[in-house]
């Protein structure tokens, strides 16, 4: 492929070196060229709209803004320009709410570089990918509402955008800035989704994180 018909790609990673090496990648692979980099989601929002590229790379926890709200903010100005998410989390909640987000692709940071490169192919051809070394099967078949229903699927996207940052231990007004909202609703979706998960402080929100693998630490 000559060098005017390679694939633009804007990465979005806080580490340097990973953002780097994923350059690296793209160039080695000869189809794909990152245009530009940033290290948060703020950024990586004005870097798409100032460059236009085909191709949003981005990690799933990004400071400064969301990398939901990311792609909310981006998806509602219509741009073009397709998402792969890059995650350490493999819950069913984390996928769903990614792809319902406006993302094209779902990629474990825990995969081989060639599930990147493929999903890179697969949505150019206009697909959804999500990482082969997920359980597609139980992702995204409907569950029955029952009394043993998973207390996550109760969850908001609003909730579970607070809960995400809560169990990383972002600070409620830092949870505000990164969701543009303001502290008291923040607030507010906190003591919904505590609500409905049956759990009354951030402590135990973060204990019930850990007991399903759903930090990234």
């Amino acid at each position: 492929m000559d060098e005017q018909a390679k694939v633009s790609i804007v990465v979005a990673e806080e580490l340097t070196m990973v953002r780097e090496g994923i350059a690296v990648l793209c160039e080695i692979s000869g189809d794909y060229e990152v245009i530009g980099q940033c290290g948060d989601g703020q950024s990586a929002v004005e870097l798409v709209r100032k460059l236009v590229p085909d191709i949003l790379l981005m990690d799933l926890n990004l400071p400064k803004l969301d990398s939901l709200e990311a792609i909310h903010k981006l998806r509602q100005q219509g741009l073009a320009t397709k998402v792969v998410v890059l995650a350490t989390r493999r819950d069913r909640k984390t996928v769903l709410e990614v792809l319902r987000g406006g993302a094209n692709a779902f990629v474990l940071k825990s995969g081989p570089a060639r599930h990147l490169l493929d999903a890179f192919q697969h949505i150019r051809e206009g697909g959804i990918y999500v990482s082969p070394l997920l359980e597609l099967e139980k992702i995204f078949v409907t569950r029955r509402k029952t009394s043993d229903q998973d207390p996550m699927d109760r969850l908001s996207s609003r909730e579970y955008q607070v809960f995400a940052l809560l169990i990383d231990g972002i600070r409620a007004k830092e949870i505000a800035a990164r969701l543009d909202l303001s502290p008291k609703t923040v607030d507010t979706y906190r003591a919904s989704l505590m609500r409905k998960l049956d759990i009354h402080d951030v402590a135990g929100l973060v204990k019930f994180a850990i007991t399903r693998n759903l930090t990234t630490a």
